[in-house]
C-alpha cells in the first residue's frame, strides 16, 4: 500500500536548509525500515516535507506518522542546535496535523513526479 504524506513545521515557520532536509530524509528512511516500509520518494522545502511511503497492511498509518515525526523531531533537535529556536511549546518541530493520501488509484509515477518537483530551498 502506498501513502503520500505531508508534514509541515509548527506555525509553518521556514526552518529547513538543504542539510536539514538531507538528514531528515535519512532519519525517515531509517524509521520506515523499522516498520518494514520503504520511503520511495522524499522532498521538501523550508517549511514542509513530502514523502511517498510503501508500507505493509499490518502497519497503521497513524503509528508510522507518529514515529516519523517524533523520531525526526528528536534527532534533528539533537544534531542541529540551530533548530532549537524553532521548537515551540513542548519541543515540537512539526505541526500536530498532517496530510495522508492514499495513492492506490493514482499512478505512482505521477505522485513521484509531483514530489520530485517540490523544490529544496536554495
Amino acid at each position: 500500500m502506498h501513502v503520500h504524506l505531508v508534514f509541515v513545521t509548527k506555525f509553518r515557520h521556514k526552518v529547513f536548509t538543504d542539510r536539514h532536509l538531507t538528514r531528515t530524509e535519512q532519519i525517515m528512511r531509517d524509521v520506515c525500515h523499522d516498520f518494514e516500509a520503504e520511503l520511495v520518494e522524499f522532498n521538501g522545502e523550508n517549511n514542509h516535507v513530502h514523502l511517498l511511503v510503501n508500507y505493509p497492511p499490518k502497519v497503521a498509518v497513524a503509528r508510522l506518522v507518529n514515529s516519523l515525526k517524533g523520531v525526526s523531531s528528536r534527532r534533528l533537535r539533537q544534531e542541529f542546535p540551530d533548530l532549537v529556536r524553532h521548537y515551540y511549546r513542548a519541543n515540537k518541530l512539526w505541526s500536530g496535523s498532517y496530510f495522508a493520501g492514499s495513492v492506490a488509484g493514482a499512478p505512482l509515477s505521477i505522485v513521484r513526479q509531483y514530489i520530485e518537483q517540490q523544490n529544496h530551498p536554495g
